[in-house]
């Protein structure tokens, strides 16, 4: 259930009340848990997490649920996550193993989680280099929209959220996509989390519309996989905005898109700032895009779009992919 609040202690004011009240919280945004946490008395333990993509491991989940049997959380437990996507995911694959599964709820504080990351109950972690390899389907009790938490973001951050931004609009509105390139607004973030809450309640697991979520993820994953081998610093939201650029160039070369899309959403990405050519060739990508999980059969489902707010999911090889957008 997503809920649009504008401060933090609104926040804790919904959540005061429950009696076994465990926050997790990235030690970058130490600042907002200790907000919350002042009006929480009932809050059992704070836990601090260090994180980066590689800190997003099966270890650092085993020892924050070591963390949690060290405080006696019971199956009773509630574990409110603070923080990014990083966060918010780490903490729902908690929620999903401890003792079988544990309720939780998301307080992202970028833009990114805020309207993607945190929110259609997706939890996992990387394994050697690959995203989100290992994970459960855990939905949260809530995920709070905190305007207030995003207004000391760094640049990079907003736009990288910003990419996620524009992804779910190219999925489902087009009008919402021409206004974002002009400013994000709480009105804006809201849409877009609530046309991704739509389409996950439609499709929970992903056995069909919801793997439209994932346009310009195939691309995007496989770049941050490149980067990480070759310690190159590439955001997440950054690989994502290069994939959807990539979607767009495939989606004219089979026909799907009219000439001229690759074009207009690389002239709309540079305007606010997000990058939009891919540093590494093609045949770097190859590999990990043939293992990526969404992969079955040798067969990727690739998101392509037709126009902005029209997107379908396609089936081909990643050499059928890759032979045509050479």
């Amino acid at each position: 259930m997503i809920k649009g609040l504008a401060h933090i202690a609104d926040v804790a004011a919904f959540l005061r009340e429950e009696p076994e009240l465990y926050v997790v919280y990235d030690e970058n945004v130490a600042g907002v848990a200790e907000a919350v946490l002042k009006d929480l008395p009932l809050a059992k333990a704070a836990i601090g997490l260090k994180t980066s993509e590689e800190r997003k491991t099966l270890e650092t989940v085993q020892g924050l649920c070591r963390r949690l049997l060290e405080a006696g959380a019971s199956r009773n437990a509630f574990l409110l996550a603070v923080g990014g996507g990083i966060t918010t995911d780490m903490t729902g694959f908690a929620a999903a193993i401890y003792k079988r599964g544990i309720r939780y709820a998301n307080l992202p504080t970028t833009l990114l989680a805020q309207v993607d990351a945190a929110i259609g109950g997706k939890t996992g972690v990387n394994l050697d280099g690959y995203k989100n390899m290992l994970g459960a389907f855990r939905m949260p009790e809530y995920t709070f929209l905190c305007a207030e938490v995003l207004q000391t973001l760094p640049p990079r951050e907003y736009r990288a959220g910003l990419a996620e931004m524009l992804k779910t609009f190219l999925i489902g509105d087009a009008e919402a996509y021409e206004a974002a390139l002009k400013g994000v607004t709480p009105t804006l973030i809201s849409k877009a989390a609530r046309i991704k809450a739509e389409i996950v309640s439609q499709d929970p697991q992903e056995h069909g519309i919801r793997a439209k979520l994932n346009l310009g993820h195939t691309f995007g994953h496989a770049i941050e996989h490149e980067a990480q081998k070759r310690g190159d610093d590439i955001h997440h939201g950054e690989a994502v905005a290069m994939g959807m650029i990539l979607a767009a160039r495939l989606s004219e070369r089979i026909g799907l898109a009219q000439k001229g899309l690759e074009k207009k959403l690389r002239a709309d990405f540079e305007a606010v700032g997000l990058p939009v050519g891919c540093p590494y060739p093609l045949e770097n990508l190859a590999a990990a895009m043939a293992v990526d999980k969404k992969a079955a059969e040798g067969r990727v489902k690739w998101i392509l779009i037709e126009a902005p707010g029209r997107v379908v999911i396609q089936e081909m090889t990643v050499k059928e992919a890759m032979d045509d957008l050479r």
